[in-house]
């Protein structure tokens, strides 16, 4: 075996997480995503760990990446949390993180696949519809 081959590692774990959600008028939205944050801390307490939206609810991804960057970290995965590869994903979610790599160079930004493309979410929503199928009717829909 060359020496080369030997020496080679692995590229560095992240240490930085970034997840970025839509966002919506009611600060409410964005409950979910913020018990996600909260798991995801709990999983990996040294990970920073931050919660963007595109639109409307802050902080946006230029904040939550500067907190990231100033918190030290030098490999950040951006994880867009969309169920669908619409215009957003394609489009504005690499704009921001081409912004992030522009402001701060000293940091290696990773653009992760959207969370709709990933089949565990995919089955997990399955398993969800599926379990519905059997619940009791509810008498309020907005419950």
């Amino acid at each position: 075996m060359e020496p080369s081959a030997r020496m080679q590692t692995a590229p560095p774990a992240a240490d930085g997480l970034l997840l970025l959600a839509h966002g919506a008028r009611d600060p409410a939205w964005a409950a979910p995503f913020e018990r996600v944050v909260a798991h995801v801390r709990a999983a990996q307490p040294a990970l920073a760990v931050q919660l963007a939206f595109l639109e409307r609810l802050t902080p946006n991804p230029a904040q939550a990446g500067a907190t990231l960057a100033a918190a030290g970290c030098r490999h950040v995965v951006v994880l867009p949390l969309f169920l669908g590869s619409g215009g957003h994903v394609q489009r504005d979610v690499p704009q921001r993180v081409a912004a992030l790599v522009s402001a701060h160079p000293g940091v290696r930004w990773t653009l992760a696949p959207t969370v709709g493309n990933d089949e565990l979410l995919v089955q997990a929503l399955a398993s969800i519809a599926l379990r519905h199928l059997n619940a009791p009717p509810r008498l309020d829909p907005g419950s």
